[in-house]
């Protein structure tokens, strides 16, 4: 270990390889609400965030555990599910007068089509306007869950449903 006049300790967030304080950085500059996304083995939570000095200001949030509360019956950390969160967290968004977001996957493994890229799907799908590039979002079907179950298709419809009627 470096020891000496000359060493710095990092932050303990980045020797925990927790936060990227570049990408922070950036993010922040922006001065846009975040879309902070982030999953976890059994489930997807989404939050709406602004900087503020004394710590980020949470706007609006949903979780895929919000969905079991609805009615869904089948894993809250699939495809389907993050759509569902994604589009719950949008309308929830809406409603707090977000019309814009910049997504925040922190220091996630990035994989096209896969369950983060599916929230913004469901965001987008909501009303919210969220940039991102050609290519990212899952096809329709498996947003819709049918590289799965059959059954799903017809719940997530269901859902949909329900989430517009709130």
């Amino acid at each position: 270990m470096a020891t000496g006049p000359r060493y710095k300790v990092a932050f303990r967030r980045r020797r925990e390889g927790r936060t990227d304080y570049y990408a922070r950085r950036k993010l922040l500059n922006g001065r846009e609400a975040r879309a902070v996304v982030r999953r976890s083995n059994k489930n997807i939570t989404i939050q709406f965030a602004e900087f503020d000095m004394g710590g980020d200001l949470i706007l609006a949030s949903a979780s895929s555990r919000d969905l079991k509360a609805m009615g869904w019956e089948y894993s809250c950390s699939s495809i389907p599910a993050a759509y569902l969160a994604g589009y719950l967290a949008g309308k929830k968004a809406i409603k707090a007068g977000i019309e814009y977001a910049v997504l925040d996957i922190g220091m996630q493994k990035v994989q096209h089509g896969g369950v983060l890229f599916a929230t913004v799907a469901g965001m987008t799908d909501a009303g919210l306007e969220v940039p991102y590039g050609e290519g990212v979002l899952p096809e329709e079907d498996r947003l819709y869950g049918k590289h799965i179950d059959e059954g799903i298709e017809a719940a997530v419809n269901s859902l949909k449903e329900k989430m517009e009627a709130e």
